[in-house]
């Protein structure tokens, strides 16, 4: 029994340490874990290309190779780790940094058990390892910022995805008159053809792999880029608006001094989190 209770209490510990990001700990273990994946990142960025760096008697890439299996361990204990100690069962496992990090693992296995693989398959591998850099994404957790602005395009979803059908069609249309009009001249060889030009037009990128040459498509052409300049502003405009109003919302609630957890309405009285009382509420509201 005695055992039980120390495995399970070894077991909360780690929990905490890894997924308690309020904690002074658990804040430090997961800059910890972001900065090794941001290393291992930047070692994939220098080492060798193609199935070079698997290569026997390759002398002078063995300190990738080496370093590609530390980080390889590393993330793996990490990932058992996570395993062990979350509460409900499969739910990391699940999660989608639980499927990241299994990402970020297999590659080099992969490898190993099978070493007679083609170069094709071993540079698909290179890529899925870059997948480490979706690590850094747990540091948004920790960035409120982040979460206004996650919020103000949860608000906005449904203007912004009217306004992208309304310029799905535009681009559609366009596509299909300069590709009538140009007769399949200049590169407008088919109406995916003539839509993506609409699309590098419209964003007014304008790579000039595809130009009309009839009067009649310049000034199409003009009509699009003028147009372009002003449909930028639009989704722009829909989040400024959005993002003010969460802003708003943000100043009329408090954090608790105890637990320095936010969220909190301007009525509540007590922590939601620890239970401990709320300072007084300042401003315009503080009157009530």
């Amino acid at each position: 029994m005695t055992t039980d209770t120390a495995s399970l209490s070894l077991r909360q510990r780690s929990y905490r340490l890894l997924f308690d990001n309020h904690s002074r700990s658990g804040r430090r273990m997961e800059a910890f874990w972001v900065s090794t994946a941001l290393l291992s990142v930047v070692l994939l960025f220098l080492e060798p290309g193609g199935s070079a760096l698997y290569a026997p008697g390759q002398q002078a890439i063995y300190l990738f190779f080496y370093a590609e299996v530390f980080f390889t361990v590393i993330f793996t204990i990490e990932y058992l780790l996570r395993l062990w100690s979350t509460p409900r069962d499969q739910h990391y496992a699940r999660s989608f940094f639980g499927v990241v990090d299994l990402l970020t693992v297999l590659p080099m296995y992969i490898i190993w058990f099978y070493p007679h693989m083609t170069v094709e398959f071993v540079m698909l591998l290179r890529v899925v390892r870059i997948l480490r850099v979706l690590r850094v994404l747990k540091l948004l957790r920790y960035m409120s910022e982040m979460g206004m602005i996650w919020r103000s395009i949860k608000l906005a979803r449904h203007k912004l995805a009217m306004f992208f059908g309304f310029v799905a069609v535009v681009l559609c249309v366009f596509g299909g008159l300069m590709y009538a009009i140009e007769g399949g001249s200049g590169g407008f060889t088919s109406l995916a053809a003539s839509v993506y030009w609409a699309v590098v037009t419209l964003t007014t990128v304008g790579y000039g792999d595809i130009v009309p040459h009839t009067p009649l498509g310049r000034l199409l052409t003009s009509v699009l880029i003028l147009l372009g300049y002003s449909i930028i502003a639009v989704p722009t405009g829909i989040l400024t608006a959005y993002m003010s109003q969460e802003l708003q919302r943000n100043r009329e609630r408090r954090n608790c001094e105890q637990c320095q957890r936010g969220g909190h309405e301007t009525e509540a009285i007590f922590c939601k989190y620890c239970g401990s009382a709320l300072p007084p509420l300042t401003g315009k509201h503080s009157h009530k």
